[in-house]
């Protein structure tokens, strides 16, 4: 019975987490697959780019829910290894962000639902990976470096507040999503990688808008 409540909560997660919020208002504002569009990604830096910065903070607000919704629903679908049931549920969602299988697997990087995420599982970890991210884009206006670095300091916060009992906010299983989502992430940036090495990678504030 426990399996079958991970194996629902898993595919639940996912099908959350492959919402594409992006996707939805670039048909519905401009008429356009935004895939096809700027860096063809999902999330907010490419929809802000392309359909103005409010159509970008909502998809950012909708994807954190997405997130924060599936390490939710872990608690009423699976009673027992409740922490475990979180990291599931939050895991499967950043999965289902990134490779969603409504729109042919072809989605976003995974930041801001592992950001709505780690948000429920532990939000003084998150408050911190986000303060991380908000400097490092501002200093560097590159979102793409700023999404990483708060990726690896998420996964690097946890580790004391797990290892210490901070606030009872932590527990190993949260080290295991860290480890599992931050390649992900990392992963996903692959091509911005590439380009912040090669000095081609675009910084926010340039527009590309669709017209």
């Amino acid at each position: 019975m426990i399996v079958l409540s991970f194996i629902g909560l898993i595919i639940l997660g996912y099908l959350i987490g492959s919402i594409p919020i992006g996707f939805i208002l670039g048909k519905l504002v401009r008429g356009i697959d935004i895939r096809e569009h700027g860096s063809g990604n999902i999330g907010m830096t490419n929809v802000m780019r392309l359909l103005g910065v409010k159509a970008g903070v909502f998809v950012f607000f909708a994807d954190i829910a997405k997130g924060a919704a599936a390490v939710a629903l872990a608690w009423p679908i699976v009673t027992a290894y409740p922490h475990w049931a979180e990291v599931a549920g939050g895991a499967a969602a950043i999965v289902g962000h990134s490779w969603p299988i409504y729109i042919g697997f072809k989605g976003g990087r995974g930041i801001a639902t592992g950001f709505g995420a780690v948000l429920v599982l532990s939000w003084p970890v998150g408050l911190i990976a986000f303060v991380v991210f908000l400097l490092v884009v501002g200093l560097s206006r590159y979102v793409s470096l700023g999404s990483i670095l708060g990726a690896l300091t998420m996964l690097l916060a946890m580790i004391p507040f797990v290892v210490l009992d901070v606030w009872s906010f932590g527990h190993f299983a949260y080290i295991v999503f860290g480890l599992v989502v931050v390649p992900i992430v990392i992963f996903r940036h692959r091509d911005n990688i590439r380009r912040l090495l090669s000095g081609t990678e675009s910084k926010i504030g340039f527009s590309r808008t669709v017209r």
